[in-house]
């Protein structure tokens, strides 16, 4: 049996992928760091800027709603990354919104059957989101992209 390698040691066929991303606009400016790794990664790989359809929402509960109305959109989308930063905070508010957004998630892409990525960060520090934000430390969102690559190629 052939092994596969993973996508990012090969760079894979992008010219019929259309890519979106749905942005949570709750920590901003976080949001907007994770969003330009991920783009910059997409277009790294050979996506065009036309290929690439950004949405904003409030927040990360709102992601998966968003997401479907994406892809059932009259463009042709080939995966969706969502991405968000949900903080801890002192109120149970945090495992409602984490939990709910996962499950949404999950939901639009087994009943669309197109790939929608969990690109949201629930940490339990602003300090611990500013790291997976940094491109120089971890760099998550190339992480979403390269998930998002690799899945809508595979399906």
């Amino acid at each position: 049996m052939k092994k596969e390698s993973p996508i990012w040691l090969d760079k894979p066929d992008v010219s019929s992928l259309d890519i979106g991303i749905v942005v949570a606009r709750f920590n901003g400016t976080l949001t907007q760091s994770l969003l330009d790794q991920t783009v910059s990664t997409l277009l790294s790989y050979g996506l065009s800027e036309s290929q690439i359809h950004v949405r904003w929402v409030p927040g990360a509960f709102e992601l998966p709603f968003v997401a479907q109305k994406l892809i059932f959109s009259q463009t042709k989308i080939s995966a969706v990354i969502c991405l968000g930063i949900v903080i801890q905070g002192d109120t149970p508010h945090f495992d409602f919104v984490c939990s709910e957004s996962a499950r949404g998630i999950m939901n639009v892409s087994l009943k669309t059957e197109i790939p929608v990525v969990f690109g949201v960060l629930t940490t339990l520090t602003v300090e611990q989101a500013i790291e997976r934000v940094d491109p120089l430390r971890q760099n998550k969102g190339s992480e979403f992209a390269k998930a998002a690559i690799e899945l809508a190629v595979i399906s």
